[in-house]
């Protein structure tokens, strides 16, 4: 729109939202116009904040007659610059704040249709007054919302188990670039009537529709959980333990988690009050959650009924401590202290950037080659960037790791990331393209990575993603800078 007045747009999309709906005023747009780590500031012509699918369809039909680009919004909590535009000024950033109902609730059928503004937590606490739970759950689950999530295609602490959030979506509801709805919200078991057009959505960062609503899976509430706290020598004798829990506890085992031990003395100068849970020093340590369902009841089998879930917990450390495998552990006593093991985790994100600047990479490669690529990776990028700190954490079961890689001390923060930040992250991800794994594994691609994937990408992939968003989107509307 840089040669065409906007002014007629502005005042249909204000008399179609009202002053509700309807902004231009650059002090409340402006907490929206910088993702959550501050690397993307961007302008916008105004911001939309539809109250309904109806007021969404009608306003993208009316940016598709006016040509005005679309960057969609939920809790502004990325990790990717996904939902920030650009700085041209000429795309509507659509917030789906407003759009925060819980449409339907099904106790009896385990599902929950939620509106794209819902957040998480709030989700969390409606399934949990119905006996249920919502099982993805990640540290940002007081902004996230429903719609990033799907959009993102959001994992979390629970992947091990449930999978990511591709695997809990029943239904969806999306308006897409030409201003229609598509509606699969009630879920069919068997439904082969083509392509399952909704994985299309899931992941696609708002790049070839706006996500409106999803019907989400259920699950029976936890009766009973044990969380557990190990110390390990390394990440070769976690991922041997983490065999070992899934042979011990089966399906019990719901989080397996790790940390080395830069990660947790940054949380613990970070958090306050915080406290180490185990009195010695390890190179490593592993969050490890064992669960019980309601549904298996107290009479369940050893590794689901909530009565016998200390005693799973007590036979996994003793057999583990007997194996060999760990040399330190302890089993939280009670329910605030189970919290306080996982602040430590959920806590690391924010303590590492409290450090300084740093470059942050969400990558997975195959699950058993995992400890060999940290182990390979650490030394050689420090070795190549001398001063730099890399650290990795994160979910050992599915093989997603965290990468960090922390500036040396008193550096220019923009000025390191532009080139010393640029060039670590260009030699991470040839890395893991080596080691046969993802440059995204959770936090989607957005402008982050979007050069990086085209570098990347397998040609074919990449060939078929640009066709599928040319047929769903080819004015190039949807969230246009964003994934390809």
């Amino acid at each position: 729109m840089a040669n065409i007045d906007p002014t007629p747009f502005l005042q249909a999309a204000a008399a179609l939202l009202g002053p509700r709906g309807f902004t231009t005023d650059a002090d409340v747009m402006a907490p929206w116009l910088t993702d959550w780590r501050g690397r993307f500031t961007g302008r916008a012509l105004a911001m939309a904040s539809p109250g309904s699918t109806a007021e969404v369809a009608a306003l993208v039909r009316l940016c598709a007659a006016h040509r005005v680009a679309i960057v969609p919004q939920g809790g502004n909590s990325g990790m990717s610059g996904g939902a920030t535009p650009d700085e041209g000024g000429a795309a509507l950033l659509l917030s789906l704040r407003r759009m925060n109902a819980i449409r339907a609730l099904d106790r009896e059928n385990r599902m929950v249709t939620a509106e794209a503004g819902v957040i998480l937590q709030t989700l969390h606490e409606a399934a949990a007054h119905e006996g249920l739970r919502f099982a993805l759950t990640l540290g940002g689950k007081g902004s996230a919302t429903i719609g990033g999530l799907v959009s993102t295609n959001a994992g979390g602490t629970q992947v091990l188990r449930h999978g990511s959030m591709r695997a809990l979506v029943l239904g969806l509801e999306a308006v897409m670039a030409d201003g229609a709805v598509f509606d699969t919200l009630v879920p069919l078991k068997k439904d082969n009537r083509g392509f399952d057009l909704k994985q299309v959505l899931i992941g696609s960062e708002g790049t070839m529709g706006i996500v409106t609503a999803a019907t989400l899976k259920l699950d029976a509430r936890v009766a009973g959980r044990a969380v557990l706290w190990a110390g390990l020598p390394s990440l070769q004798a976690a991922r041997q333990l983490l065999l070992h829990a899934e042979a011990r506890a089966g399906g019990a085992l719901e989080g397996f988690e790790v940390m080395p031990r830069h990660s947790l003395e940054a949380v613990l100068s970070y958090l306050p009050g915080a406290r180490a849970p185990l009195s010695e020093n390890h190179a490593w340590h592993a969050l490890i959650e064992l669960v019980a369902d309601s549904d298996a009841g107290d009479e369940g089998p050893a590794n689901t009924g909530s009565g016998r879930l200390p005693e799973l917990a007590e036979t996994l450390l003793a057999s583990a401590f007997e194996a060999g495998l760990i040399s330190d552990a302890t089993i939280a006593a009670s329910e605030t202290q189970a919290e306080a093991f996982w602040a430590l985790r959920d806590s690391i994100a924010p303590a590492e950037r409290a450090l300084g600047p740093a470059v942050q990479h969400d990558i997975s490669v195959p699950t058993p080659a995992m400890p060999g690529f940290v182990d390979h990776a650490v030394p050689l990028i420090e070795a190549a960037w001398p001063g730099t700190r890399a650290v990795g954490f994160g979910h050992l079961g599915d093989g997603n790791i965290h990468f960090h890689v922390i500036a040396p001390p008193g550096v220019d923060p923009a000025a390191w990331q532009a080139g010393d930040g640029k060039a670590i992250s260009r030699q991470v991800h040839d890395l893991v393209t080596a080691w046969g794994g993802s440059i995204s594994a959770e936090h989607g691609i957005g402008q982050l990575k979007r050069d990086e994937l085209a570098r990347l990408g397998d040609p074919v992939a990449l060939d078929l993603l640009r066709r599928i968003k040319q047929a769903l989107d080819p004015d190039g509307l949807m969230n246009p800078g964003k994934l390809i």
